[in-house]
């Protein structure tokens, strides 16, 4: 009786596709068992019968590399990108078109001959129909991310193979393009494919919002995401709106953050529909220097959200009106001098403490565990300058001559975040640096490790985390030897841990053991010193060589905000309100509208400013030329 491999994978193909009760429980995902049935019941494959691969003509070829035009150029250079992270793991990074057909291709030179022997080359046609179920042609027809590893391929041939692949969408939401991460003799385990599917899934969004940017150059392009610090990342949405408000375009990220299932529910639909935003915000917001984030609210959901506009050009120097023709004499209530040469942006204890009660308390408490083994954990709204006062604690500590390394576990996707704290040795996992990496916590041997938003850490990661904490020693992916590390330990978040414990989000163990002493940063809204501190960070934001003054009523303004976006929001909104300054004057005009507009007071200049502004208060001009006590 014949038992080669290559006669029982054909075997258990055809038991599992006939045997539809069992397709299940024998295969790790049912995905492949549709798609096995496809294979027999549409393709009429069979799983043990080999052929030459198809290749199309290299004129065909060039014809299909035209018809993706810029976005071929954009793809071509991530792929490059994505090749340098997995070089010398035995991977290449292959990019198709929406027929399967290989249109790009990046490999090891020593392997090119493997790969080409197994039909991995330019021009191949990988669709199911030609190559039976494989990562290319699956993903294809299944439109998400595949991995078919080794035995999930349907043809016997192809079974020593390793693929990886993610779906690319044009900038109207067309799958176009496949993006794959393929091995012919792949050793991994199927679990160290996540690795090789997130690697993938961040290349394939960077070449999607690129591509998007490049296709509505000539539109306002909105970005916003419900946390401002995600603006500029993968995962911001994207929506694309011509002069009349009207939306021309939408990325993946935003159709889910918008709750939107279909690009025809939001395209052609004014975006006043959907945001609490007019053409006119947009033409205001748009200019050649990129605004603040400022929030909307989704007017369907509730659901607050922080946005920028992609800048356009502004009117030349010469038919741009100047200040005193827009707005008359000015009437300025703050003058501050040009940033120092020699100033920093990290600040110190003795810069953070200001005249705030709370800061105060939690600057003293900051500077008697500096230098002791206590854990400390830092809550406060997004945007209260957590890590800035991280930063500062480490400052003030004996290690400030050490590393400061600081991880966002909320910006990490879940499936590389292990990888990127405990670090691996060569062979951990595809695309594993050869000379392997020492992760976030051996780099901050002997300094402070900030973990920023704590409670997004996986929970399996969390008891890692602990054993981490409790033994001082870590141990990489991949190794059996542990490394001795000093730790010190400073984290932060904007949720409520103990919630999370209560309902078992979060590890109770991890919970005790990071929160030693808990200083909670009062939200900007809330503190006392808001004018020192606005004149703190004009300064630090002044990089203009000359004094820079603030309007009388932009000053009030600024002050009479709620600042949803704290800190962040404030240092955002003062570093393009000075670079749209004329004269080196701040104006309402230099303000965005949600601050520029009239609200109900909440705040007296009058209650806020030194004794020596109080005396001339009624004037028309207020000067501050003496530095603030």
């Amino acid at each position: 009786m014949n038992t080669s491999p290559a006669k029982n994978h054909a075997d258990r193909v055809i038991a599992i596709t006939e045997n539809s009760a069992s397709r299940i429980a024998r295969l790790p995902a049912h995905l492949i068992a549709k798609s096995w049935s496809r294979c027999i019941d549409n393709f009429e494959l069979t799983p043990n019968t080999s052929h030459q691969p198809k290749v199309v003509e290299e004129a065909d070829l060039r014809q299909r590399q035209q018809r993706l035009g810029s976005l071929l150029e954009i793809a071509q250079a991530e792929c490059r990108i994505l090749y340098d992270e997995i070089s010398r793991s035995g991977y290449a990074v292959i990019l198709t078109d929406e027929q399967g057909v290989i249109v790009n291709y990046d490999c090891d030179p020593t392997l090119q001959k493997s790969f080409k022997d197994s039909g991995l080359w330019h021009g191949a046609n990988w669709s199911e129909e030609c190559e039976g179920t494989n990562g290319i042609g699956t993903c294809l027809l299944e439109g998400k991310p595949v991995t078919v590893h080794r035995d999930d391929h349907f043809h016997t041939y192809n079974t020593g193979l390793s693929c990886s692949a993610v779906p690319i969408h044009n900038a109207l939401g067309e799958h176009v393009a496949v993006l794959d991460v393929s091995s012919v003799n792949c050793r991994d385990s199927r679990s160290i494919q996540r690795h090789t599917e997130a690697l993938i899934r961040m290349s394939a969004r960077q070449i999607e919002n690129s591509n998007f940017l490049d296709h509505f150059k000539n539109a306002s392009v909105l970005r916003l995401h419900y946390r401002p610090e995600y603006l500029g990342l993968l995962a911001e949405g994207l929506l694309a709106i011509d002069e009349d408000g009207i939306v021309l375009g939408i990325n993946s990220s935003a159709l889910s953050l918008l709750s939107c299932k279909t690009r025809s529910g939001i395209v052609c639909h004014n975006i006043q529909e959907f945001l609490d935003l007019s053409a006119e915000i947009l033409s205001a917001r748009a200019g050649n220097i990129p605004h603040a984030a400022w929030p909307v609210v989704d007017r369907l959901n509730g659901q607050r959200f922080y946005c920028l506009v992609r800048q356009r050009a502004r009117l030349p120097a010469d038919r741009q009106p100047s200040a005193r023709q827009k707005w008359g004499p000015a009437k300025k209530s703050l003058s501050v001098p040009p940033r120092s040469s020699d100033a920093v942006c990290c600040m110190n204890l003795d810069d953070l403490v200001g005249c705030d009660p709370h800061m105060a308390y939690n600057v003293r408490c900051a500077r008697r565990v500096a230098n002791k083994s206590v854990t400390i954990l830092l809550c406060g709204e997004t945007g209260t300058g957590k890590e800035a006062f991280a930063h500062a604690i480490h400052n003030a500590s004996d290690r400030a001559d050490k590393p400061f390394i600081a991880v966002n576990c909320a910006a990490i996707p879940e499936s590389l975040i292990e990888s990127e704290l405990f670090g691996y040795k060569h062979g951990a996992f595809t695309g594993a640096r050869r000379e392997g990496m020492p992760g976030s916590i051996q780099q901050s041997n002997g300094g402070t490790l900030f973990l920023d938003e704590i409670g997004d850490m996986p929970s399996q990661l969390q008891t890692r985390l602990l054993r981490v904490l409790e033994e001082k020693e870590v141990r990489p992916l991949g190794s059996q030897v542990t490394i001795a590390i000093d730790l010190h330990v400073i984290s932060a978040t904007n949720a409520h841990l103990k919630e999370m414990v209560e309902t078992h989000k979060f590890r109770e163990d991890l919970f005790y053991r990071l929160n030693g002493i808990v200083l909670t940063l009062p939200a900007l809204r809330d503190r006392s010193d808001l004018e020192k501190l606005l004149r703190c960070i004009l300064v630090m934001e002044n990089d203009t060589g000359d004094t820079i003054s603030i309007e009388r009523n932009a000053h009030q303004r600024l002050l009479d905000y709620h600042w949803p976006g704290n800190i962040r929001e404030l240092r955002n909104i003062l570093r393009t309100a000075i670079a749209l300054s004329d004269d080196g004057i701040i104006r309402l005009a230099d303000l965005p509208v949600e601050i520029a507009k009239p609200e109900p007071k909440t705040r007296r200049v009058t209650d806020s400013l030194p004794d020596n502004v109080l005396s001339i208060v009624s004037n028309k001009v207020i000067e501050l030329n003496t530095p603030l006590e």
